[in-house]
């Protein structure tokens, strides 16, 4: 059984993103609310944690995995940014988007894509992860927690306690924010090509075309492979 903890969503207490550090240093999955919906995350230089994720969300290998970042700064040591794309992401986090950019050295290949080796960069406007990333000192690895072909086992069902005791016996720690379920997924740009690609439409639409139209740049619908 996993333990639950209560966090404000805009006022966590100190202690409390602490308790969540001390879980992902010990090498534990969690299960945290983010301004679209649950993840699930593991110190990104938790190996054993990954494959725990892959295997709770039953992903194969061409399934990316995103960097959840504490900033810009966090951003660009996993990823390669060009100066328009740098740009552009400077505008749009903290937010609800993923991007997906050519991976440098730094990241596990278990957190790129096997034939492109690009990675999914996430920097959210959520309080609670932020604190919980800085504190920690680097990025960790996130994931939309749900649960393929179980009932209730994704964020977009009605029954909230429902939903959130799918994962007692999957992961280490479960954050309850005590706010309502959201639907809403993130944005997802692909940033390997001369335009950004539109690879999932979600969260934050009217900013990212206000965003793109600063810099005169054209969004493409993006193909996935």
């Amino acid at each position: 059984m996993s333990e639950r903890i209560k966090i404000h969503p805009e006022n966590p207490k100190r202690k409390q993103i602490f308790e969540l550090v001390d879980e992902l240093l010990d090498e534990g999955v969690i299960m945290v609310p983010t301004d679209s919906q649950y993840a699930l995350v593991c110190d990104y230089q938790n190996k054993r944690g990954m494959d725990r994720i892959r295997q709770i969300r039953q992903m194969g290998k061409k399934d990316h995995l995103s960097v959840m970042c504490y900033s810009l700064e966090h951003a660009s040591t996993f990823a390669n940014l060009s100066d328009d794309n740098f740009k552009l992401i400077k505008r749009l986090i903290p937010g609800p988007y993923t991007f997906v950019l050519p991976a440098t050295r730094e990241v596990p290949r278990l957190l790129t894509h096997p034939k492109k080796r690009t990675v999914g960069i996430r920097v959210p406007e959520y309080p609670i992860c932020l604190q919980m990333i800085e504190e920690l000192g680097r990025p960790v690895m996130a994931i939309t927690a749900k649960l393929p072909g179980v009932e209730h086992g994704n964020p977009d069902t009605d029954h909230r306690e429902m939903y959130l005791s799918r994962f007692d016996n999957l992961v280490d720690l479960v954050v309850d924010n005590q706010q309502p379920l959201s639907s809403e997924q993130t944005t997802i740009l692909d940033l390997t090509g001369e335009n950004p690609g539109l690879l999932r439409e979600g969260l934050g639409m009217e900013r990212l075309r206000e965003a793109l139209k600063l810099q005169n740049m054209i969004l493409e619908e993006a193909a996935v492979a």
